[in-house]
């Protein structure tokens, strides 16, 4: 991608939040029914900050950002985004946020540049043209200016998505499994774009299931069944899960995968012809790597990854569904 776009300041009088802070919020909830799907959380995103969101499918992700931009209303717990009130200000937060969905939401039968234009009338810009060729440029669009939005691959649809989140020169950028989907090699360039753009002072905070993804941003958070399991830098939240980690190495995986399954204090993860065996006791865990040792299995101490603390987390925590 080409030269991140400029991130707009603050509207005149336009509120910037408490110590700088781009999200502030207490206690957040939200529920269908009997069922909480974002309990009571406690958040917080720095200006210019590169927030993490983690977790599973359902995990609340998407319905807490659609409270922070405005578009629901919490059942409880109050807050500020961009220093304005989530409950008395919506309108304001929604022209100063940008939200990419984790589902391509433009229209497929218009060009890049159409699309771009439908939602520069929406934002009402004042001279949407100037402001849709500029996009065009800076998100290296030009030349496909005309190209039907339907006919372009996922790497192109997600720099479509970010040009038209961007348009209005937000100052919070919220992103929901932005990369589900494409290569590699789009992934990182859409990050080298989005730490382009928090150096101008914009705040990101991004849900990603990419362990690779997570470890680039300033601080995540791991959220399971409406609840924050753990939040701080990459560092801070494998220090703080206190695992435990062996490595083990065999011709036949699967057959210790059988032969450890159920064991109690323990996670069992294949990687490749390798298997990392987890949990907070120690004991639990090299007793289990005890029972399974022998011919043929190589056993080795190993540091624990965001990956390890993650699957681990996802194991341990119940479905609010059951």
């Amino acid at each position: 991608m080409n030269a991140a776009p400029t991130v707009a300041g603050p509207a005149p009088g336009a509120p910037n939040g408490a110590a700088g802070l781009a999200v502030d919020v207490h206690g957040l909830t939200k529920r269908y029914g009997s069922r909480t799907v974002v309990d009571h959380i406690d958040f917080d995103v720095r200006r210019g900050e590169v927030y993490g969101f983690l977790g599973p499918n359902g995990s609340g992700k998407t319905t807490f950002m659609r409270m922070l931009c405005g578009l629901l209303t919490p059942d409880d717990g109050e807050g500020t985004c961009l220093g304005y009130n989530l409950r008395t200000d919506a309108d304001r937060i929604r022209l100063e946020v940008g939200y990419m969905t984790q589902k391509f939401s433009y229209y497929e039968d218009l060009s890049i540049e159409e699309n771009l234009d439908f939602v520069a009338r929406i934002y009402q810009l004042p001279d949407r043209r100037a402001a849709v060729a500029a996009t065009l440029e800076q998100l290296g669009l030009t030349a496909r200016r005309k190209q039907l939005a339907g006919t372009l691959s996922g790497g192109w649809k997600q720099r479509l998505a970010l040009g038209a989140c961007m348009i209005h020169r937000p100052r919070l950028l919220l992103l929901d499994e932005p990369t589900a989907g494409v290569d590699p090699k789009a992934r990182r360039d859409f990050w080298e774009e989005i730490h382009g753009l928090a150096a101008q002072g914009l705040s990101v905070l991004i849900a990603t299931h990419y362990m690779d993804e997570a470890e680039r941003c300033h601080r995540v958070a791991y959220l399971a069944y409406g609840k924050v399991l753990t939040r701080g830098t990459v560092h801070e939240v494998v220090d703080r899960a206190g695992l435990t980690v062996w490595r083990l190495e065999t011709e036949n995986p699967s057959e210790l995968v059988v032969a450890l399954h159920g064991r109690p204090g323990i996670s069992v993860v294949p990687f490749g012809s390798a298997l990392h065996i987890c949990g907070p006791d120690a004991a639990l865990v090299r007793a289990a790597v005890d029972s399974v040792t022998g011919p043929g299995v190589t056993a080795t101490p190993s540091q624990p990854s965001l990956e390890d603390v993650f699957i681990y987390l996802q194991g341990s925590t119940k479905d609010n569904f059951s």
